[in-house]
């Protein structure tokens, strides 16, 4: 598994033998990645069930200012250790090791936003939605923010949410990947435009 983008491109991330992660495809990566803006420059992200870091690593090489890791695994907290050390950037990122739920409670009580929020967490075990329902209830993600889950095709998100739109929907195989956007910055999109690219 490698950075595909931005100054670390090319670089190797560490991906811990016989565990049970599931980094995202390099694949579905560059489709993300070829959607987001290029030149994330100052963003500020939080990787929710963020396994390697591949994700947060991706975004820090192409210019994101700061990033939060949530990961209750401590052979995740470990694999994301390394990779930030050997690619030179923890001083712009933190881990936290704990469940996503009580780390959306806490960023939401110390008054955090965030421009870009990844939720990936292992598929089809409902844990998408209550990661959801706090982002939206306490208005994690800013105005112009992008918040993107991947999920199995078999994992349907079908809560009602206030203050998110859900405006894209990409299928790659098996795997979904799901946009939300703040409804004050998409009362224009319409919603849930569905692409395959199988």
């Amino acid at each position: 598994m490698r950075v595909i983008g931005g100054n670390a491109r090319g670089r190797q991330l560490k991906v811990p033998k016989g565990q049970s992660l599931r980094p995202t495809a390099g694949r579905i990566k560059e489709s993300l990645f070829d959607i987001l803006p290029h030149d994330l420059s100052g963003a500020k992200v939080l990787d929710l069930f963020a396994g390697t870091g591949n994700l947060t690593i991706e975004a820090l090489s192409r210019g994101a200012a700061e990033a939060i890791l949530v990961d209750s695994s401590a052979q995740s907290a470990k694999a994301i250790r390394e990779n930030l050390r050997r690619l030179g950037s923890a001083k712009r990122a933190k881990l936290w090791a704990m469940p996503a739920t009580r780390a959306l409670r806490t960023l939401a009580r110390q008054g955090e936003t965030f421009d870009l929020i990844f939720i990936d967490p292992p598929y089809e075990r409902q844990l998408i939605e209550p990661s959801l329902k706090i982002i939206d209830k306490e208005t994690l993600l800013r105005d112009s923010g992008v918040l993107i889950a991947e999920h199995s095709v078999r994992e349907k998100i079908t809560l009602y949410l206030e203050n998110l739109n859900l405006t894209d929907q990409r299928r790659y195989g098996s795997t979904m990947l799901s946009f939300f956007r703040p409804i004050t910055h998409t009362e224009s999109i319409i919603q849930g435009s569905l692409h395959h690219a199988d």
